[in-house]
């Protein structure tokens, strides 16, 4: 589920919850080694339009890509880094609520949450190509340069052909033999899967030959750290948006209704 919920969210909850997480993966009844965590540490910080209820993030060509959601307010668009500023939006009809975003060779592919309909878009002009169905909910979605995989917000990952877009398996998603679920925003990573776990300030790296988790990225109090005020903070939503720059090595997450975008690299937690 990816609407506003009626409870705001919160950093010190969200962060109660990835703690939650992490001690359920790491436990397993206590037969197995606790996976590795890693804190983020901030290299950059750029400008984040506020309003935007983040669902998809991508780097291409210099500049992001992003979608985002909410009845009447889900869009397409193509963003200045440094800046923040949109360069480029196509608002989705009122009834589509955007979710997941990730490119294919010239062309966007984009999910909506419970509509059952993706689009797939002309990445220049962001006009309609087609429409495609899939069942249930749509959440994230990303590429390897073979295949698609999406997210639905359960502890699989379905695996799409990326011509036809029909679905080809699914990949069941576990924490040292625990189910995780609540699959959020995905990003292809060198050979990993970066996954948001909702609801909790977590990326979860896959491995997608087996959908094994190898490790946690903890981005906890990463928005608190820049010396917002208390109304920024309050608005914002929960951890959502991972962007991978593949030439330079560059990291970029965000969230939903976060004023601020992030460039990161990852740091061995010690223990």
């Amino acid at each position: 589920m990816n609407s506003l919920r009626p409870n705001p969210p919160g950093l010190q909850r969200r962060t109660a919850l990835a703690a939650l997480l992490l001690g359920a993966a790491g436990s397993a009844l206590g037969q197995r080694a606790r996976l590795p965590v890693e804190r983020l540490e901030i290299v950059g910080v750029h400008a984040h339009d506020p309003k935007a209820f983040t669902q998809g993030l991508l780097y291409l060509d210099g500049q992001l890509f992003e979608s985002t959601g909410l009845h009447g307010r889900s869009s397409v668009r193509r963003v200045g880094l440094s800046s923040g500023q949109v360069l480029q939006q196509r608002d989705l009809p009122g009834e589509y609520f955007g979710e997941g975003l990730t490119d294919w060779k010239d062309s966007l592919i984009l999910l909506t949450w419970q509509s059952e309909t993706g689009f797939v878009l002309d990445r220049r002009t962001f006009a309609t190509r087609r429409t495609f169905r899939y069942e249930g909910e749509g959440w994230g979605i990303t590429q390897d340069g073979r295949q698609l995989y999406m997210s639905d917000g359960s502890s699989s990952l379905r695996v799409l052909d990326p011509e036809t877009l029909k679905e080809l398996r699914r990949i069941p998603v576990t924490a040292n033999g625990r189910p995780v679920d609540q699959l959020n925003e995905l990003e292809w990573v060198d050979g990993e899967i970066y996954a948001n776990v909702w609801q909790t300030d977590l990326i979860a790296r896959i491995n997608p030959a087996n959908g094994q988790v190898l490790g946690w990225l903890d981005l906890s109090g990463l928005l608190a750290s820049q010396g917002l005020t208390a109304v920024d903070v309050a608005q914002a939503d929960v951890l959502n948006g991972i962007a991978y720059d593949r030439v330079g090595k560059r990291l970029f997450v965000t969230g939903k209704l976060w004023p601020r975008l992030f460039e990161v690299r990852r740091r061995l937690l010690p223990g």
